[in-house]
């Protein structure tokens, strides 16, 4: 079946209730309409999300942000026009049009353009801002191509749409307008520092205040099968007699390694974070296919795209 050909009976399926697959720029999503609350807690049900972790809605034009927020404030507007479509989140007042089952019953709903072209002539072909959460299982590994949502969901999805693999690879950064300072209630794929730039200093809330409050900020997310232990060094590596699988920024001279160390991942040839960045899932998930007992992840420069990696690698410790 031709793209373009998949991209209308996705709208079809979307328009009649249906919950489907799609590429973003970021990771694939998992879709319905927004306005079907039914079709939207079947997103919950494939997932085995909890109904207390609210869901992005997904627009194809700037001109749907008044139909569902209540207010825009001119800082938002401001990185809106600089970084839309992009992988950046905002967080608005909500008008009564969204269901509370999309924000879990806050009064903020979160809303983002993809920079994707398959997402873009997807939601305007539906004709309807999409509801739409990672297609993985709740607190598993994102996925960043079809084979890794066929993979964890399998027929539970009404269809996937192949759009090859990710361009970012992970997912958007989150900015909450809802009081009246910027907070930053997840680091992705738009940097901080570039949002500084255009909006001046933005708040940063302690962990235990996010959780719940901003889609994808569980403590424990990105689970991969082995346990994954983050360390500073690789002198922290575990010595048991467990096969360990090394997580990595750049290629390390192995020589150095415990005998245990049995398999090795980098997320760049020269550190280049939005490199390592599109490089993150897959790299964990191959390194669990490997089947090791332990991934020990090194960490990366905690700036840029580097926050968001880290961000990632935290809470897949929290197992």
């Amino acid at each position: 079946m031709e793209l373009t050909e998949q991209i209308q009976k996705c709208a079809k399926l979307l328009r009649g209730g249906g919950v489907v697959a799609f590429p973003t720029e970021t990771v694939y999503g998992l879709g319905s309409s927004a306005f079907n609350e039914q079709a939207v807690a079947r997103i919950f049900e494939i997932k085995r999300r909890p109904y207390f972790d609210p869901l992005i809605l997904h627009i194809a034009h700037s001109g749907w942000l008044d139909e569902l927020a209540l207010d825009v404030p001119v800082s938002a507007r401001k990185l809106i026009r600089e970084f839309w479509p992009g992988p950046l989140t905002v967080v608005l007042p909500k008008k009564p049009v969204v269901p509370d089952i999309v924000t879990s019953g806050l009064p903020g709903v979160a809303l983002r353009m993809p920079l994707n072209e398959i997402a873009i002539k997807l939601i305007d072909s539906a004709g309807m801002p999409l509801a739409a959460p990672s297609a993985n299982l709740f607190g598993s590994v994102s996925p960043t191509t079809a084979d890794h949502v066929a993979d964890q969901l399998g027929a539970s999805v009404d269809m996937i749409i192949d759009g090859g693999p990710c361009a970012v690879g992970i997912e958007s950064t989150v900015v909450s307008f809802m009081t009246g300072t910027p907070a930053l209630l997840r680091p992705g794929g738009t940097e901080l520092e570039k949002i500084e730039s255009i909006i001046g200093k933005v708040m940063i809330p302690n962990r235990a205040e996010l959780v719940n409050h901003s889609p994808g900020r569980s403590e424990q997310h990105y689970a991969t099968a082995a346990p994954l232990l983050q360390i500073n060094d690789i002198n922290e590596i575990p010595t048991a007699e467990s096969k360990v699988g090394l997580l990595s920024l750049v290629p390390l001279d192995s020589s150095g390694f415990p005998p245990n160390v049995k398999v090795t991942e980098y997320l760049s040839e020269d550190g280049n974070l939005r490199e390592a960045a599109c490089n993150l899932f897959a790299a964990m998930r191959r390194l669990d296919a490997f089947g090791v007992d332990i991934i020990a992840a090194l960490p990366v420069p905690n700036m840029g795209l580097g926050m968001a990696i880290n961000d990632r690698l935290y809470r897949a410790s929290k197992k």
